[in-house]
């Protein structure tokens, strides 16, 4: 998917995928955020969805992207079916100190990331 945006009067192509995929990466160990926080933070605030499908995606991109990471507005584990094992997103949170409890992250709003405050 890509938006065209005016930078410097000039319009240029956005590829909302790689805009995703960056912030993503950015995303400190031990820490979460939500698809909403994504897409808000990229100017998209109605696309979590679409932030949903790329992370769907993200197993093959490389560099490697944590979409461990990123999970619903509840601190719930929605992505982990896209996994090869649905345990192995909450694995993968519980080795960078992240409790998980019931599919669900645990002390979330602590743990949370916000790209528009920390980007």
């Amino acid at each position: 998917m890509s938006k065209r945006q005016v930078i410097n009067g000039a319009i240029q192509q956005r590829d909302f995928f790689a805009d995703v995929m960056d912030v993503v990466r950015q995303i400190p160990q031990g820490r979460v955020t939500s698809y909403g926080a994504i897409a808000k933070y990229l100017g998209a605030a109605r696309s979590s969805r679409i932030v949903g499908y790329c992370m769907n995606n993200s197993h093959v991109v490389k560099p490697p992207v944590p979409a461990h990471r990123v999970v619903n507005r509840n601190g719930l584990l929605t992505g982990k079916h896209h996994f090869p094992a649905p345990e192995r997103m909450q694995e993968l949170l519980e080795a960078e100190g992240v409790k998980v409890k019931n599919d669900q992250v645990m002390d979330f709003a602590r743990r949370f990331w916000d790209p528009a405050l920390e980007l």
